[in-house]
């Protein structure tokens, strides 16, 4: 038997123009759609979680140029019912208290009508074999980078980040999902912030928001946020968690469950990495 080919390391930490993905054909309430995926063995990862409000999509600056390239290829599409899910193969749970993430689903506002239940359906049917492998072109990123750039430099005020806010978009959980929804203007704003937030990353952290219309009475109703250590902060939480509940007396309500996990964090950290 022939052996499988596995992903070259080079390919699966590629975030250049041209990133690999593959697409699949599926259907789901009457309708086929055009679903884009992750490549296995993709080092890229994610995860999700809702506080203060709003929604984050969470990683660290290697997924942020991933998920940057994914929304700017996305706004470009032309071929109707086209989304990108980046499904549970790349989704850990959320760095802070361990609760498990969310798939995410990009839809493009004006390609894509994707509802509550269809959404939860297509990120459920993802099968391991592909209907082919994609060359997602990003031109005009780089530029758009680096044009965004030299005008926050060149600006000694404060630098108003997008004119778009007249367009549709949202950021909400549906049936299980994440979905980032938004016409490609948004799009393609929000990609150029996303690659450019670690420019100004405080003590590893760095953030940017993902601005809904002008008139909703909460403009940024969605945030990426990336952690330099977002993987060790993925793995204490998660040891923190699973010690917690093994506990006595554990609440069942997150609202009290989360600071336990939170405080405990502190102990496992000093415990795993301390010299």
């Amino acid at each position: 038997m022939p052996e499988r080919k596995r992903p070259r390391p080079s390919n699966t930490c590629q975030v250049g123009d041209r990133l690999k993905l593959h697409r699949h054909r599926l259907r789901a309430d009457g309708r086929d759609y055009n679903v884009i995926t992750l490549r296995p063995g993709t080092r890229a990862r994610f995860s999700t979680n809702f506080f203060h409000q709003t929604w984050h999509v969470l990683s660290d600056p290697h997924g942020a140029r991933v998920l940057s390239r994914l929304l700017w290829g996305l706004s470009f599409q032309r071929q109707p019912n086209t989304v990108v899910i980046i499904d549970r193969r790349f989704i850990d749970p959320n760095p802070f208290d361990a609760e498990q993430g969310d798939p995410i689903a990009l839809v493009p506002a004006h390609l894509t009508h994707l509802p509550a239940r269809t959404t939860g359906q297509l990120s459920r049917r993802i099968p391991a074999a592909c209907s082919g492998t994609v060359r997602w072109h990003t031109w005009g990123l780089d530029a758009a980078m680096d044009a965004w750039r030299a005008d926050r430099a060149d600006s000694d005020q404060f630098l108003w980040r997008s004119a778009n806010f007249g367009t549709a978009a949202d950021v909400a959980r549906l049936n299980g999902v994440l979905r980032v929804r938004a016409e490609p203007s948004l799009l393609r704003s929000w990609a150029v912030h996303v690659a450019t937030m670690n420019d100004h990353a405080y003590e590893g952290m760095a953030y940017t928001e993902l601005e809904g219309p002008r008139w909703e009475l909460c403009r940024s109703d969605g945030e990426v946020q990336t952690f330099h250590d977002y993987r060790r902060r993925v793995s204490v939480a998660t040891v923190s968690r699973r010690e917690v509940l093994s506990g006595e007396n554990v609440p069942g309500e997150a609202a009290e469950l989360q600071p336990l996990i939170w405080n405990h964090s502190a102990t496992v950290r000093d415990r795993r990495f301390s010299v």
